[in-house]
């Protein structure tokens, strides 16, 4: 389907979606690349530092600097009992999600895996960016048969982790970035073993956060019903290809046969999607949104519109527990694409089916300095 000679580019998204210029600037430089075979952009896709994010891209040279530093990072879903769930008063119970886990916390007697890398710093916390830990209801059962198999009825409650391998990945990337800049890696397999470690250590932190919530807020932790990270490297076999292939994923999520959530914004509905991408698509699906605004333009436009108190409440009802004013406006809903628009454009192009939909209750980003006030 490849020809080694001749690097490929599709994009996945209907025509009137909201894809940048500079966006499909990047697909056209990385398949430029000295082995590249095909780069596959998603309906989110967008402008990145250096290669562009929601895209999937094949090639027969590994290329750390297409996974980037947060390697690993992801978005799990866990099922969340509670007896009742009043958004504003869960808001306020929401631990400190900044602050790393003691080693005697009492979460690691629900945890008890080994430390991959042996890296314990920032254990047990979210990040910033576009990181959140977000307790949310089940929307709309798209496909009840398969929400039935996942254990997920309409009104359910679940918890939303999306955080990544924090300064693990930083780290290696800067190990290969300070001797090689955006060059191939010298010894794939060196990276791969690393790059392994680190998405480990992103499934292992988003079970972290999770225990601590749920512990928090009175529920019982239980372990993720979907885990998926969408910065990553593998091999992949082509049927076309006769040789070894590296496929990088830089904000997209495998969708050769996994569910997959992709995130909407924390004022909109995300979407769980069973995936079924083929080689064409590189065998993912989108991650999220995507931004279709940078955070300097959000932040001066949102100043421009809207009040703090304004945007710790959302269209939707739901309250976003964030002590820093700057990401408010950063992550606002409308510094992000239409999701119903990215979810349509993954159905009409095969890639995934929806099972569900997920309406946010309360959106952690990071604490607050001062208590709520309560209405």
């Amino acid at each position: 389907m490849f020809p080694q000679t001749s690097a490929t580019v599709k994009v996945f998204a209907a025509p009137g979606s909201w894809i940048e210029s500079d966006a499909l600037r990047q697909c056209d430089q990385v398949a430029a690349l000295d082995g590249m075979l095909h780069v596959a952009g998603m309906p989110d896709l967008h402008p990145g530092k250096g290669a562009p994010i929601g895209a999937a891209m094949s090639s027969t040279v590994l290329y750390p600097h297409l996974v980037g530093s947060d390697i690993g990072c992801g978005i799990a879903v866990f099922p969340f009992a509670l007896k009742r769930a009043v958004p504003e008063k869960l808001a306020g119970k929401f631990p400190d999600l900044d602050v790393p886990v003691d080693p005697d916390d009492e979460v690691w007697s629900y945890v008890d895996d080994d430390i991959p890398g042996g890296f314990t710093e920032s254990l047990g916390t979210v990040g910033r960016g576009n990181h959140f830990v977000e307790l949310a209801k089940v929307g709309q059962v798209l496909d009840a048969a398969h929400a039935a198999r996942l254990g997920l009825a309409a009104g359910d409650l679940v918890l939303i982790v999306h955080s990544g391998s924090r300064g693990f990945g930083e780290r290696i990337l800067r190990t290969h970035t300070e001797v090689h800049g955006a060059g191939p890696a010298v010894d794939p397999a060196a990276y791969l073993a690393a790059h392994d470690d680190a998405v480990r250590w992103g499934a292992l932190n988003r079970r972290l956060l999770a225990t601590r919530v749920a512990l928090a807020l009175g529920a019982t932790p239980s372990p993720p019903v979907v885990d998926e990270c969408h910065n990553s490297a593998e091999v992949v076999a082509l049927d076309t290809f006769d040789g070894k292939v590296y496929l990088h994923r830089k904000g997209a999520a495998p969708g050769d046969g996994r569910d997959v959530l992709v995130a909407g914004t924390r004022g909109t509905p995300s979407y769980l999607v069973h995936g079924h991408a083929g080689a064409a698509a590189g065998f993912s699906v989108a991650h999220g949104a995507g931004r279709k605004m940078s955070r300097a333009d959000a932040l001066k436009r949102g100043k421009a519109k809207h009040t703090v108190e304004e945007l710790r409440r959302t269209p939707v009802g739901s309250y976003v527990v964030c002590g820093d004013r700057q990401l408010l406006f950063e992550e606002a809903p409308t510094a992000y694409k239409r999701i119903e628009q990215v979810i349509a454009d993954l159905s009409s192009h095969g890639l995934a089916t929806p099972v569900l939909s997920t309406v946010p209750l309360v959106t952690y980003k990071t604490a607050e300095t001062t208590p709520r006030r309560r209405r």
